[in-house]
């Protein structure tokens, strides 16, 4: 078996929106219950319309991807309100990984990268996420990196006719 290339990761940019919607519509497809967001809506949308998540100017927020090579295997946000009395929280959404790069490391290197630039900015002091109940591999990725359950809001999703409970999780930076 030939080693996979070493996973690169770095901010997403225009060009790379065409794979991040690949990536997304694969994960929503493969994993409906972990998204708020659904599958057979978010596939009409264009990859453009995703541009707002890579940020802008005046703008903090960001996505990373992580690259096998040219491959898109990965990504995650932090999103951030404008608004100035909440602007010192970072919201973790979108963390994907291609169902073949899952138990690679992947969704660790990309939290990892996003709790190390979140650091790096004075102006954040905490960063907050939400995720499924019974999503044991994302719950204790986001507990191995310092992450804990604050709350939990039963019946957050529906799919199909169950219901899924989502985990509000919390990591104070400074």
């Amino acid at each position: 078996m030939a080693a996979l290339p070493e996973l690169t990761i770095r901010d997403l940019v225009d060009a790379d929106l065409p794979a991040y919607k690949a990536l997304r519509d694969h994960a929503l497809a493969h994993h409906e219950e972990a998204f708020t967001s659904d599958a057979a809506t978010e596939a009409r949308r264009t990859a453009g319309s995703y541009a707002g998540r890579l940020g802008r100017e005046g703008d903090d927020s960001f996505t990373l991807g992580a690259f096998r090579g040219d491959r898109l295997v990965g990504a995650i946000t932090c999103e951030r309100d404008p608004r100035i009395k909440v602007r010192h929280i970072g919201h973790v959404v979108g963390t994907m990984v291609h169902a073949d790069e899952h138990r690679r490391g992947v969704g660790a290197a990309l939290l990892d990268a996003l709790i190390a630039r979140a650091s790096a900015d004075d102006a954040l002091q905490q960063l907050t996420l939400t995720v499924t109940a019974g999503n044991g591999a994302a719950e204790r990725l986001y507990a191995r990196a310092g992450f804990v359950r604050y709350g939990t809001l039963s019946r957050a999703i529906r799919v199909g006719n169950r219901f899924h409970d989502k985990h509000h999780m919390l990591l104070t930076l400074r």
